[in-house]
């Protein structure tokens, strides 16, 4: 049985809408958000006090992209994995990691620096790095203005990699940098059934309800 370690609407939220696309069984452990604070026995789990840890067997991983990577392929054969003979190869890899290293940790400083330690005076950091996730938008939208999807011509791991980068963007409110491409292709990610279970799985909310009435 394959354990997911998560915290609503986190990192991990990709690798649990993953789970679902593919129907794959598992165990869901919630942890408050951040767990490295609420949570110190996860330590003792992982070391790093992250989301997600994925434990699989002998198995054990971190990283979100990597672990929707390693679910489609590991489970496959899956139409969320594009195989290195396919065109779409490439773009499929890149939006993968493009989802995490270029849209999400950007959010992540706006995240922490607007709302979890706004208290500090740092609220410029946010701005500029708010303007950062709105340049690095263009490349999504370069796709979707002409494509439904990133890759291959179909819903693939790559979409829910970038499309949980989107939807933490509507958490923070930077939706409002989406072109109406990028907001409609939003649309038909946040349509499907799968990302639907997802949310119903993790049920309420506590780190949503953090960022709107500051940590506790």
């Amino acid at each position: 049985m394959i354990t997911l370690y998560h915290c609503a609407s986190a990192r991990s939220f990709r690798v649990l809408w993953a789970l679902e696309e593919l129907g794959l069984p598992y165990r869901l452990e919630m942890l408050p958000f951040p767990p490295r604070v609420h949570q110190k026995t996860y330590l003792a789990i992982n070391p790093l006090g992250t989301v997600p840890l994925l434990i699989d067997g002998a198995t054990r991983m971190t990283e979100s992209a990597a672990i929707c990577q390693y679910l489609a392929t590991r489970y496959g054969p899956t139409p969320l994995a594009v195989g290195a003979d396919e065109p779409g190869y490439g773009a499929f890899l890149n939006f993968l990691d493009f989802g995490e290293a270029s849209l999400t940790f950007p959010q992540a400083l706006v995240l922490r620096y607007s709302r979890l330690e706004a208290g500090r005076g740092l609220g410029v950091v946010a701005e500029d790095y708010t303007r950062w996730f709105a340049g690095r938008l263009r490349g999504v939208d370069a796709v979707v203005a002409t494509e439904p999807y990133l890759a291959a011509g179909r819903f693939t791991a790559a979409d829910i990699s970038v499309g949980y980068a989107l939807m933490l963007a509507e958490i923070l409110g930077l939706d409002t940098h989406f072109s109406d491409a990028v907001a409609a292709y939003w649309r038909r990610l946040a349509a499907r059934e799968g990302y639907r279970r997802a949310l119903a799985a993790q049920g309420q909310s506590a780190w949503v309800d953090q960022l709107e009435h500051g940590p506790t």
